[in-house]
């Protein structure tokens, strides 16, 4: 064996030999990392910024007074307390539905409408763009999603058994895919969405921008795509099993930190 590498050594092949033995997971990574410094959702971040100060809408009103949980305006550290219990709509919200209420309540655009718009249009581009602004003004804080009240409580109860219910064609479930450690698919390794690290890595890179799609995902759209890979029925935009799952990710990711928006393959 000492002969065979020192063989390859005057081959020049050790180093070919050291990336073959590179798991598939880590050359992910290291392409994540070479893309990581032109992350086109900072574009995204820029007009999300510019479009919560901009007065919109039937009322002609900017998002300003917003409340996302931190109170009117207040942004930064919101995104890793969400979803959360709001008393003015007596129900628990994610990001986009809570946009969805400002937006309706500020600026006068009917939310109801909005949810119906197909994933790509003007409209769900707009949001994503409000989200990835809020969501970088996150990065690097920890999720902390409350638990206190029992709508909160009641909605992680809903989430957890959604994650496990099982159904469609191939009888497939979240927990299919997320339930379980080392578990891959097209070599790409699946985060344990279950516990930390798994729970804090995959729910706190969301929204992301997608290099195979060349846009960026809400999670609200990254949940649409895995109920179409289950060959579910696609869930209502900012419905209560979608915000349910998030409570579930989110509660069970509580200190993971934040990577939002992150980049996607």
């Amino acid at each position: 064996m000492k002969w065979k590498l020192v063989g390859l050594a005057a081959l020049g092949l050790l180093p070919m030999l050291a990336v073959a033995q590179k798991t598939t997971a880590e050359g992910i990574a290291e392409y994540r990392a070479m893309l990581a410094d032109g992350n086109p959702a900072e574009l995204f971040e820029a007009r999300g910024e510019a479009l919560w100060k901009q007065a919109r809408g039937p009322k002609n009103a900017s998002l300003a007074q917003c409340n996302l949980g931190k109170g009117p305006g207040v942004v930064k550290g919101a995104f890793v307390e969400l979803p959360r219990y709001f008393a003015d709509t007596a129900r628990v919200q994610d990001l986009e539905s809570r946009l969805l209420t400002c937006m309706e309540t500020l600026q006068g655009f009917s939310a109801e409408t909005v949810a119906k718009t197909p994933f790509g249009s003007d409209e769900q581009k707009t949001i994503e763009s409000l989200v990835a602004f809020i969501s970088g003004e996150s990065r690097g804080m920890k999720f902390n999603l409350p638990q206190a009240h029992s709508q909160e409580k009641l909605m992680y109860a809903v989430g957890k058994q959604v994650f496990y219910q099982r159904g469609g064609p191939y009888d497939f479930s979240c927990a299919s895919c997320h339930g379980e450690d080392n578990k891959r698919v097209r070599l790409q390794d699946l985060p344990n969405l279950t516990k930390n690290p798994g729970a804090g890595d995959g729910f706190g890179a969301w929204p992301a921008y997608r290099v195979s799609s060349g846009d960026l995902w809400s999670m609200q759209r990254r949940l649409n795509d895995c109920y179409r890979q289950q060959r579910f029925p696609f869930p209502g935009y900012a419905s209560d099993v979608t915000i349910a799952l998030g409570v579930y990710m989110g509660v069970n990711g509580k200190g993971g930190v934040s990577t939002a928006p992150a980049l996607k393959r």
